[in-house]
């Protein structure tokens, strides 16, 4: 027991290392930009295209999958050591939870990060892909009927938890859902409130020097 309990925090903070990652911020260094103090101001993958570019861009998504992926693996790699049957099945979520925590707060740049959307619906993929692709039907069909992100990513987050408890999944399993869906909601705070004035931005496709307000 006192194995397994060392090993769950292993991968806590394991997930938590590689989420604090921060692709966004990495692939800026390249570009000697801080995509923190440009744009939006968000560390994320859109705000990274609408500054940097498609290339930048590109980077950010596969850095930000890759983590998410090596998170997940890790705890999965991790639970066949674990000698406790009820433990072993929230190795692998705990690890994904952490690397979208590292994600938004990471420890490598001053606890300044993105909003954990792209690396939130790469666990989830990896964890359960239908929930996944439920989570991704409902933001797509969000943001083109109404071309806000934030809007789509909020909506798509609040499904998680309810598409995992109609696939039948066990509790412990449901409540890492409802808490990565809690923190995908909260740290759009600041677009809910422009959603709700009615001045939030949305989407536009254009290159570079964009000041729109994304999620991520």
């Amino acid at each position: 027991m006192i194995l397994d309990i060392f090993l769950l925090i292993l991968c806590a903070v394991f997930g938590y290392a590689a989420g604090s990652a921060n692709s966004s911020v990495l692939v800026g260094k390249l570009y000697k930009t801080d995509v923190r103090t440009q744009g939006s101001g968000n560390a994320g993958l859109t705000n990274t295209y609408r500054v940097l570019g498609a290339k930048a861009a590109l980077m950010v998504l596969a850095g930000d999958i890759l983590k998410g992926v090596v998170a997940v693996l890790f705890g999965l790699l991790l639970k066949e050591w674990a000698g406790d049957s009820t433990l072993k099945d929230i190795f692998a979520v705990t690890a994904g939870s952490f690397s979208v925590i590292g994600h938004n707060w990471p420890v490598y740049f001053g606890f300044k990060g993105g909003k954990g959307i792209l690396t939130t619906a790469t666990v989830i993929f990896m964890l359960d892909w239908r929930i996944g692709l439920i989570g991704l039907f409902i933001f797509a069909a969000v943001v083109l009927t109404s071309r806000y992100v934030s809007l789509g990513s909020i909506i798509g987050a609040a499904a998680i938890p309810v598409a995992a408890i109609a696939l039948g999944h066990k509790t412990a399993f449901i409540i890492f859902m409802v808490f990565l869906a809690f923190l995908a909601i909260y740290r759009h705070k600041a677009n809910i409130i422009r959603l709700v004035h009615g001045n939030e931005n949305k989407l536009k496709f254009r290159k570079a020097g964009s000041t729109d307000n994304e999620s991520r």
